[in-house]
């Protein structure tokens, strides 16, 4: 009987308890305050991967348009070397021929 607990200590384990308890509830309440509700949840998340799918299509099309451009630029450089290079070199050809051609 000496290992029993008295009703006094029992009393006191008991308001432990509850204040334990009392505690706890507080912290899941603290939490609750912060969680957000599945009504609100799924339509942002809907909203998100809406705006993901657009930014997507966006980066794509930005893509293609940066691949077009680059061609655009590489076509103008071949333009430039055909119509200033070549023609160019048609003169000089001859010049040189013909200061050879001259100097024998």
């Amino acid at each position: 009987m000496a290992d029993e607990p008295s009703l006094g200590e029992l009393g006191r384990l008991i308001q432990l308890m509850r204040g334990d308890i009392r505690d706890d509830m507080a912290q899941i309440n603290s939490r609750l305050d912060k969680v957000v509700s599945v009504e609100r949840y799924d339509p942002e998340q809907a909203g998100l991967r809406k705006d993901i799918a657009d930014l997507t299509k966006t980066v794509e099309g930005l893509a293609a348009q940066r691949e077009r451009d680059a061609d655009r630029v590489t076509q103008t450089r071949r333009w430039i070397v055909a119509s200033v290079v070549i023609p160019l070199v048609g003169i000089v050809i001859p010049l040189i021929a013909m200061l050879r051609g001259a100097g024998t």
